[in-house]
């Protein structure tokens, strides 16, 4: 599933504090390695609502075509994981520029705030029944909040997940495509123009609600030359 042109510029093992020195958090959060892999889970209650959310930068920026992937195991529902990618300012600021405005996980300040990225949501294990009876993962677009794509998806709930799944992301040209254990969920062509331009490069993100509970592993982002 990894294009041949596909060049290895980051890699992480996620396996102890020492791998995610520089890595930002927005939000309140734990993460701990208890397994030699990284687990994260919220600190503040789930009934506070989006103010127990957060999201877990890593400190690199990556360029416009690339592919990602990562290991992830859910341990604990309901909740919801989400991979932003091609994160930054609205203007084209660095995502950590001090001119834009603080962020604490509330997620609306990701899709109605003064930056732009993609993101797919590919574990929604939500509390409401229309979320529980068909399990999708969403790709999203903002700034704006838009729904763009969906696809099935295929991992169960946290009682019956016995191994990590390796999850695979390719965006390429405004292509963007994704894979759970080599299969494809969704495959979606960014015009440039329905929903504004096409995002270039920027930041990935780990983003968790609460109160779900997940492991990740082996975090790692190719450039796709040509």
């Amino acid at each position: 599933m990894l294009p041949t042109n596909a060049r290895l510029i980051y890699e992480n093992p996620l396996q102890s504090e020492t791998d995610v020195a520089g890595f930002k958090m927005e939000g309140e959060a734990q993460v701990t390695f208890p397994e030699g892999k990284m687990r994260m889970e919220n600190l503040l209650d789930p009934s506070l609502g989006q103010e127990s959310n957060f999201v877990y930068w890593c400190p690199e920026s990556f360029p416009e075509n690339i592919a990602i992937s990562w290991e992830f195991k859910p341990l604990r529902e309901p909740g919801l994981a989400i991979l932003f990618f091609g994160a930054a300012g609205m203007n084209g600021e660095d995502l950590f520029d001090s001119k834009l405005k603080v962020r604490k996980g509330m997620y609306r300040q990701y899709h109605h705030g003064d930056i732009h990225a993609y993101h797919v949501s590919y574990f929604r294990r939500r509390y409401k029944d229309v979320d529980r009876k068909f399990h999708t993962c969403n790709l999203r677009k903002s700034y704006g909040f838009h729904l763009v794509c969906q696809g099935a998806d295929p991992i169960p709930s946290c009682e019956d997940v016995q191994e990590p799944y390796q999850l695979l992301l390719l965006k390429r040209n405004g292509n963007i495509k994704f894979y759970i254990n080599e299969l494809l969920i969704f495959d979606w062509q960014d015009d440039g123009e329905t929903w504004g331009p096409l995002i270039k490069g920027g930041r990935i993100g780990f983003r968790q609600m609460a109160p779900l509970i997940a492991e990740y592993a082996d975090f790692k982002v190719y450039e796709i030359e040509g």
